[in-house]
């Protein structure tokens, strides 16, 4: 059986693009295989309206300072891993549909197909600014995997994929899970986008 480690992470966030990268970059150094549980987590529940756009007038306590200091801090993260990304902050994207969709691919299709287009789904929003709260753009993103469209109109209009997330939300707030990426090993677990030798002590103890 394949070792795995296990990722909570909401698409919207750049901490976890960025995380991801830093993942990406212990596994390509490690000599074993590890799969990605990917686990979704909603950062927007409480400020997202019925139609899906985002009120940001519900405080939730993350100010225009709140903001200034995690671009300061994205920034930081870029230059030390190295990457280019076309967007900062998505405040105006709502990844709930994207997350459907892809709770769906993980449930239905085999890993490789899932990893594909997570990895896809975190391109599309940070390298090429595309708007995956948008079942157009979901449709294109899935496509270029192989996947069917039919999968994203199936997903996003059957209410069982919604429940499905929810639970799996609520599952991650009673994990404990309070903010993103947090990823975990063996009961053991580190939040941040943090250095790919620290995930190599968290998975191999080392």
């Amino acid at each position: 059986m394949t070792d795995a480690i296990t990722v909570y992470s909401d698409y919207v966030c750049p901490f976890c693009y960025l995380g991801r990268e830093s993942l990406d970059r212990y596994l390509a150094d490690r000599e074993e295989p590890l799969e990605i549980d990917w686990h979704p987590f909603d950062l927007r529940a409480n400020k997202r309206r019925p139609d899906g756009s985002i009120d940001h007038a519900v405080d939730d306590g993350k100010n225009d300072e709140y903001f200034e200091q995690a671009r300061r801090n994205v920034r930081r993260l870029q230059e030390r891993y190295d990457v280019e990304m076309t967007l900062e902050i998505a405040m105006e994207v709502d990844s709930l549909p994207a997350q459907v969709v892809s709770a769906r691919v993980q449930r239905t299709e085999p890993y490789e197909t899932w990893l594909a287009f997570d990895e896809a789904l975190l391109d599309a929003l940070w390298q090429a600014g595309r708007d995956i709260g948008d079942e157009a753009v979901l449709v294109d993103i899935a496509t270029e995997v192989g996947l069917d469209a039919a999968v994203v109109h199936d997903s996003l209009a059957a209410e069982e994929s919604r429940e499905a997330l929810h639970e799996q939300f609520a599952e991650a707030r009673e994990a404990g899970v309070t903010g993103v990426p947090t990823f975990v090993h063996d009961g053991h677990a580190a939040r941040g986008a943090v250095p790919p030798e620290q995930l190599q002590r968290l998975v191999e103890g080392v």
